[in-house]
């Protein structure tokens, strides 16, 4: 057991990597060695920041806890603590199911875990992290919540209405960020597109990303999750306009038929949805959707499935990850409809999709071939150095890989000669 130490062990999205972050500076100032998930805990105290997501990930959470619980019992972890989304959710069923935890807390009240270790909360660094990504990029998160109701998703249940940050916290910490050698931005909220709606009745997405924009060294600003249903057209003009807007915009689409966006509350209709990715197309040129799209969403028919085959097949998404559906409890859908798409046809449907789209990923990849693209370099692994372009975001899309035959700087930019692609990377070599 490692003294005066805390293990932190992040599960789900980067929304979550963030609160561990902070959680993480805040203990180093009160003078804690601290480390991120390290392959085997054994500090003296550790914390799992959980997620609740759905049910692979809950079972995930809970399984890392219990290993954890056990750890403690061999006198190799003195206490451990909970936070997070699945301690949001099921607090109650949790202290009462899992008693060898020191303290649960839920997603927002993460601090009062320090008292628990004998350290103090220091506001005045409550905007500073420390990172866990490379120094040259980082999230930034501008709300937390969501106001979508959904009826398949149990975000709302565990965080709440959507709360905005405000622009001058945000643009604060991005300045900290960028002090620190931060070049690159990776903007995200559970929907970005809702950002400012709650508080002042209109989008202020756009606004705000053009104000990050302008601060000097972001080279880089990406934007995740956002919402297809009253999406503000004027972030696209923003995006077009500044250089350090990355053409790429990840938006959810979950499904094309209109009977099953319909039941999944989603407030959009099929041509509604194509008229808006035929906007986003036209308005910023070259610019690369990623989508997630779900299949076996309860009454999903073989037709709406063929639907949602044609969509993908028409629309060619640059990026699209894609998962079956799977029941959360407390979730409108849970309660009013019934799983009644079998496993195996769900997993079937899920098979076709990812074939589709892989076919359509080698054939955008192949068409790279031969142009410079500006890369960005994160790390080196074995032979190759591994880079990303503006098309690719961390840790999910595709990367570019260059022969280390030279030596390149992490965290810089080069431009980049595509000579080879496979369905998932790009290979390529410095252009002189």
């Amino acid at each position: 057991m490692k003294e005066n130490c805390v293990d932190i062990i992040t599960l789900g999205c980067s929304k979550n990597l963030v609160d561990s972050e902070k959680l993480m500076r805040q203990l180093e100032a009160n003078g804690m060695t601290v480390r991120h998930d390290p392959k085997v805990p054994g500090a003296e105290y550790v914390v799992i920041n959980t997620c609740g997501f759905i049910g692979d990930a809950q079972e995930e959470s809970v399984q890392t806890i219990l290993e954890c619980c056990d750890m403690k019992k061999r006198g190799r972890i003195r206490k451990v603590f909970v936070m997070g989304c699945l301690s949001e959710k099921f607090m109650g069923d949790l202290v009462a199911e899992i008693p060898e935890v020191d303290k649960f807390t839920g997603k927002f009240n993460w601090n009062e875990i320090l008292p628990e270790i004998k350290a103090e909360w220091h506001p005045e660094l409550a905007n500073e992290r420390h990172l866990t990504t490379p120094s040259h990029y980082a999230y930034l998160k501008i709300a937390e919540g969501c106001n979508r109701k959904c009826s398949y998703c149990a975000i709302p249940l565990m965080t709440g209405p959507y709360v905005s940050r405000s622009q001058e916290d945000i643009l604060q910490e991005a300045k900290k960020l960028v002090a620190k050698g931060v070049r690159e931005i990776q903007l995200i909220a559970q929907d970005l597109t809702y950002y400012g709606l709650e508080r002042s009745h209109k989008a202020e997405i756009a606004d705000l990303v053009r104000r990050i924009s302008d601060i000097p060294g972001i080279d880089w600003i990406r934007l995740h999750y956002g919402y297809p249903n009253q999406f503000p057209m004027e972030l696209l003009s923003v995006m077009r306009e500044r250089e350090n807007v990355c053409r790429y915009l990840d938006l959810a689409l979950q499904h094309i038929s209109d009977p099953v966006l319909k039941r999944m509350h989603r407030n959009i209709t099929a041509a509604e949805t194509r008229d808006l990715l035929a906007s986003i197309r036209e308005e910023v040129p070259g610019i690369h959707l990623r989508t997630t799209l779900m299949v076996g969403f309860p009454g999903e028919t073989e037709e709406d499935f063929a639907q949602l085959e044609e969509f993908v097949k028409e629309t060619r998404f640059e990026r699209m990850g894609a998962f079956a559906y799977c029941q959360v409890d407390g979730t409108y859908s849970a309660i009013h409809f019934k799983d009644d798409v079998e496993e195996e046809v769900k997993q079937a449907r899920l098979s076709r999709l990812m074939r589709i789209q892989q076919n359509i990923s080698a054939e955008l990849s192949d068409a790279k071939i031969g142009q410079t693209l500006k890369t960005i370099i994160d790390r080196r692994e074995g032979d190759y150095y591994i880079g990303r372009t503006e098309f690719d975001s961390p840790e999910v899309d595709p990367e570019v890989l260059i022969k280390a035959d030279g030596r390149l700087r992490y965290g810089q930019f080069y431009n980049v000669k595509v000579t080879d692609a496979d369905a998932f990377d790009l290979y390529g070599e410095i252009k002189k």
